[in-house]
This record gives C-alpha cells, structure tokens and sequence, in this order.
C-alpha cells in the first residue's frame, strides 16, 4: 500500500555530553534532509541532563536554524526516557529517532522514508556491521537478544536499533505506554505494527566517550527483560525442579551407601552431605528472593506514580 509523500517530518535526537560532536551530527543531518527538499521538517534535541557544554551548544543551533527545538530535561532520566519525551512531544507525520553520537547514518534517511512511502508504519535501521564496538559489547548484544527473544516470547531481531522512522499512529499507542523501566525499540515492537528492517553499517564515533557504559548497557538488558517478561520469575521453579530430585537421588545414595558400608569409597559422614544439601536449597531461596526482588523494585518504582520525566522550561526551546 502506497501513501501520499510525506508532508512533515520530526527528527528526535537524545543527547547526554555530547558536545564535541554535535556540529558536525547537525550539519550532516540538515544536509541530508534538505537535498530531499519536499516536505517541512523540525529536529527535536533532547538534552538528557548534559554536564558538558551540550546545552549551550544546542541553543546556538537554535539561533542559526528555526527548525531547531530543545527539550531539556532537569536532570539525567536515561537515554531512553529522553527518547520517549521527544516521540511524545513530534508533530510530524514521520518520526526518525537517531542517535546524536554519529554512528547512525543519516544517508539512509531516505530509505527509511521510502518505506514509509510503501506503507510501513514502522521502518527500523537494522546494524549489520558493529565492528566499532567493543569485544564485550558485540558479545553482549549477542546474548542479550538471544535471551530476550526467549524470555519474552517477543521476537526482536538482533541488530534492531533505535535508529528508526515511526508513523503518527505509532505514537499516539506508544504515548499510552507508561512503564518507568523501558526500552523504546522494545515497546514499539511490543506494538504489534508489522515492522522493515534497513541494514547499515555502524559508523565510528564521532568523539570516544561512548555514553553507555558496561554498566548502563547491563542495568537496560536487565530492565528490559524483567519490564516485558514474568519469565524470570519461574526460573527458580524450573531450578528447584531440578535440584529437589537431585537432593532425592542423593539421600537415597547416602542411604544405600551407609547400609552396604561405603562400597562407593566416599568416606563422607551423614553431616557432610546435609551440609552440601542444605547449602544447595540456600541457593534456591536466595536465587528466588533475588528475582522477586527485582520484580517488587519495578512494582514500587509504578506504584509511586511520579511523572517519567520533568522538563526545565528554562532551558527548553519549544515552537
């Protein structure tokens, strides 16, 4: 199904310290967008709590481009929950969001809007190459998406990124999603919308400080399993499951081995295989307490109702 060419566009651009590169990110981006040069167009920047000199960068754009808008957030609230207050506050009947730091091409913008062009209500930038990235980042994206697909029954493909075009209608639905621990490129899948996929190559930093740390990378992985899925909550049934016949088989070899007099050759006492039991269903019970745990952080962090971001209206430059 075709559609009429687009008539407005709005790029939703997250920035935490990227200040080195983000002349060089602004001027590639207009460029691109304004070769197309059929449709109006505005870029939203979404400073999430820079302590560089971000903020004051973006409002010189602003100065030289109108088309330029800043969405301050008071403090740090993550790269994702700046994501969602910039697809919350586009106007546009398209909605690119793209990552301030360089390495998503913006040559493919056109492509991405072809497809909306076709149809797709959502087309996403599908990295086929990240060789920039680190050992332990490509390894831990592998896994993470492995895992994911499994726990969540949610297929996500590996390498979808947050570098995608979305339809109006996309954002009305994912306005309604409130979830304070969220992944964005998730919770549109979650959606439903049939979805096409743009390969790219991963372009090298346009400064080195990666704005994800290890750290941050791990804490989203866990975020995002736990907020789609319930599945972690029945790994420990699955775990007692296996060690309460384990601990059967084992008192039953205990027994038979102390009435035939320890033709196995152990040479272990009754205690010390009560000790290695007990230490077994300690496990159990802290594994269990652990993932309950976490699932009661998420529950404590909805039920305070705070709102998901606040903006300083101070250093915002809204149009």
């Amino acid at each position: 199904m075709s559609r009429k060419p687009l008539s407005s566009l709005t790029v939703v651009v997250p920035v935490y310290n990227e200040q080195a590169g983000l002349a060089s990110f602004h001027e590639s981006l207009i460029r691109r967008i304004d070769s197309l040069g059929y449709f109006k167009f505005d870029v939203i920047y979404c400073n999430d709590g820079s302590t560089d000199g971000s903020l004051e960068r973006l409002k010189s754009l602003t100065e030289h481009d109108k088309r330029v808008q800043i969405l301050s957030l008071t403090r740090n609230f993550g790269k994702e929950v700046a994501t969602t207050a910039g697809i919350n506050l586009a106007k546009g009947d398209g909605i690119i969001t793209i990552d301030a730091d360089g390495q998503h091409p913006v040559e493919l913008i056109p492509e991405l809007i072809n497809e909306w062009h076709s149809g797709a209500k959502v087309v996403i930038g599908l990295r086929t190459d990240n060789s920039t990235a680190s050992l332990i980042k490509r390894s831990g994206s592998t896994m993470f998406y492995r895992l994911f697909n499994r726990l969540t029954g949610l297929p996500i493909v590996a390498g979808g990124t947050d570098f995608r075009l979305i339809d109006k209608v996309v954002q009305a639905d994912f306005a309604r999603l409130t979830e304070r621990n969220r992944i964005t490129r998730g919770l549109i899948d979650w959606l439903g919308y049939q979805r096409v996929y743009v390969p790219f190559s991963a372009k090298p930093r346009l400064h080195d400080d990666s704005g994800y740390s290890i750290k941050k990378l791990f804490k989203l992985a866990i975020d995002s399993v736990i907020s789609m899925s319930s599945s972690p909550l029945y790994v420990t049934a699955y775990i007692g499951a296996i060690v309460l016949p384990l601990s059967l088989l084992l008192g039953l070899v205990m027994a038979i081995n102390g009435l035939f007099g320890d033709p196995l050759g152990w040479h272990a006492t009754g205690g010390a295989y009560i000790i290695v039991l007990m230490l077994s269903l300690i496990g159990v019970v802290l594994m269990s307490q652990g993932i309950i745990g976490l699932y009661l952080s998420h529950i404590h962090s909805e039920s305070l109702n705070r709102p998901l971001y606040v903006i300083d209206t101070e250093a915002s430059v809204i149009k």
